[in-house]
């Protein structure tokens, strides 16, 4: 099956290099283009596309924005919402988790990686980079007054071998280095990290990331100053 792509940047000539990209794919293909968040959200509403590559900062409606009126549309439930900034490790990581994002990437990374991330977060998983799970970890310790967090109760729904993998997720470990360290096949860690979303009720490996440091599971020391 091929993956539809729509294209969100306010940039003519980076939203041409990403189509010239993506169509060079066999399995996947661009179905549409948008200048603006506003944009993006009636183009995803008209192509169905199965992931929004989407830009942060664009005019009338930023990408985060729109990625919250995306991912809170019933009638597009399969749409997925992948991130790509320049800003990978600024305030807007946190943001765009939270908002429903199933991905974030920075605009530096490989040819062959935006392809694969593609292709992760059209099969219903999430990516995170190393780079923007510390940004999410910083933009967590950072507020001053965070939302009131996850019960630690809700854990206890989960299996030890669960609660490891959701620890390793936390840390922005892929399915493949997962298995590596726990010693298992990937499929038998993705497994894991599908029942762990399942029974907390997350809708991606995204919101693992958050719900994990909400409920005291995975904490980090603030950074060095």
């Amino acid at each position: 099956m091929t993956v539809r792509v729509l294209l969100a940047d306010d940039q003519t000539l980076i939203r041409a290099g990403f189509r010239v990209l993506i169509d060079s794919a066999p399995d996947l293909t661009v179905v549409g283009e948008a200048a603006t968040g506003r944009e993006a959200v009636a183009r995803a509403r008209d192509t169905r596309a199965d992931v929004v590559l989407m830009d942060i900062r664009m005019p009338d409606l930023d990408g985060l924005a729109a990625t919250r009126e995306i991912t809170a549309d019933e009638d597009l439930a399969g749409v997925r919402v992948l991130v790509l900034t320049t800003f990978e490790v600024d305030e807007y990581v946190f943001e765009a988790l939270r908002a429903g994002a199933s991905g974030f990437l920075g605009k530096g990374v490989e040819p062959a990686e935006l392809l694969d991330a593609i292709r992760t977060v059209a099969a219903g998983d999430a990516l995170l980079s190393p780079k923007a799970t510390r940004g999410l970890i910083a933009r967590f310790l950072a507020q001053p007054e965070p939302e009131p967090p996850a019960s630690p109760d809700r854990l206890r729904a989960l299996t030890e071998r669960e609660r490891e993998v959701l620890t390793l997720v936390a840390t922005g470990l892929s399915n493949e280095q997962i298995a590596e360290r726990l010693v298992v096949s990937p499929l038998t860690a993705k497994t894991h990290v599908n029942r762990a979303m399942a029974k907390l009720g997350a809708r991606d490996r995204a919101q693992l990331v958050v719900f994990a440091y909400q409920t005291g599971l995975v904490r980090a020391d603030p950074p060095a100053q």
